[in-house]
């Protein structure tokens, strides 16, 4: 009797015990820690470390500063997906006229494709630094790698290779740990930073914020929050069951904000490492990613480029499967495909056609006339016009009884998502009258 209450009592702490780890906060996170990391992709690592070397500390100010921007506009898409069960294509087809997601969607497959293409080139020099095999070969394995996942492995277990991935990021704080860091001056530059506000600074202020805010992002977390929806057992849309809406809410919160927060410190850690080495050498030019790693090697040792270089390929493996689905996303969407990551191949040939092409395009640029670095430019440009209406149609979303039901967006979201549209609506200006 006294084994089978011992037996018993071991029985129900082990099982409380799991609750507690399922339940955690840690073990849910999810779209927001993967969308998170995709915004430092290798692209985005060349912008941030080109910041770092031309300013050094004096630019470490725009990311405490865009933390917030871009967690509320992630936090807001995250909620629509979840709450109308809809991606962001579906729900701006339903509320606004036909053209706004038409001239939308081929933004963004513009922009999306030469991004893509600058992140497989970035990938395809760093992984010709390590291991000296053809850049170009390398190009395309990483464009067949990440192709053949994505069409062939089931987004459940998918996810799961993403989430791994994400701890890639710690390279870069890594790298700091080879190098010595002035962190009281660093902390001064960050609040209050010294530098002439000229055309040269504001443009790649509008990189950083442009980088760091960007619409494939709003897209994909959106769509993710979908695809969680449908391959949970028995959960729908919080608009039409309000049951799960406490615990599914604070789940997105929690998940967006650290996701976001995780991206941001990410991209500090970048600049702080490219200031602290590059631009304390003299060196103030950065054009490529390989370039930056490469330059790294006689400051900070082997370690920090061996880091810098690791750190690149593994967000590219994130990065670029992030570009490619939200593209796929939006247009299945706006023609009612079938579509998402969880679907055999043969089930949502349209979806997986639009991720093969822009793949197969992308990896095509590689070889024709247009340097990947100027693609890069083009799409930066592309995603700062599309981002401002994008923005703010997702603010009025957000607002909409007719769309959000009783899960309307709270002032203080609001507030910081509108804040954002004017900065980067400011971004937009500066960058087009730059260019």
């Amino acid at each position: 009797m006294g084994l089978e209450l011992r037996g018993e009592r071991s029985s129900g702490v082990l099982q409380a015990l799991r609750k507690r780890l399922r339940d955690h906060p840690l073990a849910r996170v999810g779209p927001g820690l993967i969308t998170g990391v995709a915004d430092d992709d290798p692209s985005g690592v060349v912008t941030y470390a080109q910041a770092g070397a031309q300013y050094g500390f004096n630019m470490l100010w725009t990311m405490p500063l865009a933390f917030p921007l871009m967690a509320a506009m992630q936090l807001l898409c995250a909620r629509i997906g979840r709450v109308t069960g809809k991606g962001l294509a579906a729900n701006i087809g339903t509320a606004f006229p036909p053209v706004v997601l038409r001239t939308v969607i081929v933004l963004l497959l513009i922009a999306n494709t030469l991004n893509i293409a600058a992140d497989l080139a970035a990938m395809g020099e760093v992984a010709e630094l390590i291991s000296g095999a053809n850049r170009h070969w390398m190009t395309i394995a990483f464009a067949i790698g990440t192709l053949v996942l994505q069409v062939f492995v089931p987004y459940h277990r998918y996810v799961v290779f993403l989430k791994w991935l994400t701890l890639s990021l710690l390279a870069y704080a890594a790298v700091l740990l080879t190098v010595q860091v002035p962190w009281r001056l660093v902390a001064l530059r960050t609040v209050w930073p010294q530098f002439t506000i000229d055309a040269t600074s504001a443009a790649v202020v509008v990189g950083v914020f442009g980088t760091t805010i960007s619409p494939y992002l709003f897209f994909w977390q959106t769509s993710e929050e979908v695809e969680e929806l449908e391959r949970t057992p028995g959960a729908v849309a919080l608009i039409d069951d309000q049951t799960a809406a406490g615990g599914e809410l604070r789940r997105i919160s929690w998940d967006t904000w650290t996701g976001m927060f995780y991206s941001d410190i990410t991209a500090y850690f970048v600049m702080l490492a490219t200031a602290v080495t590059l631009h304390a050498a003299g060196i103030h030019n950065i054009e490529t990613a390989a370039q930056a790693a490469d330059t790294l090697r006689p400051l900070a040792g082997n370690l920090a480029y061996v880091l810098f270089s690791l750190g690149i390929v593994s967000v590219g493996l994130i990065g670029v499967p992030v570009l490619a689905g939200s593209g796929a996303y939006a247009l299945s969407e706006a023609m009612h495909w079938r579509e998402g990551l969880e679907r055999p191949p043969g089930s949502a040939l349209g979806f997986y056609g639009i991720i093969g092409l822009s793949m197969l395009a992308a990896t095509a640029i590689q070889y024709s006339s247009i340097n990947p670095m100027k693609a890069l430019f083009w799409s930066a440009v592309i995603n700062g016009v599309v981002a401002v209406p994008l923005m703010a149609v997702v603010l009025l979303l957000a607002t909409r009884k007719s769309v959000m039901g009783r899960f309307t967006a709270s002032w203080p979201m609001l507030a910081l998502g509108w804040v954002a549209t004017g900065v980067m609506g400011a971004a937009a200006v500066v960058m087009l009258l730059a260019s």
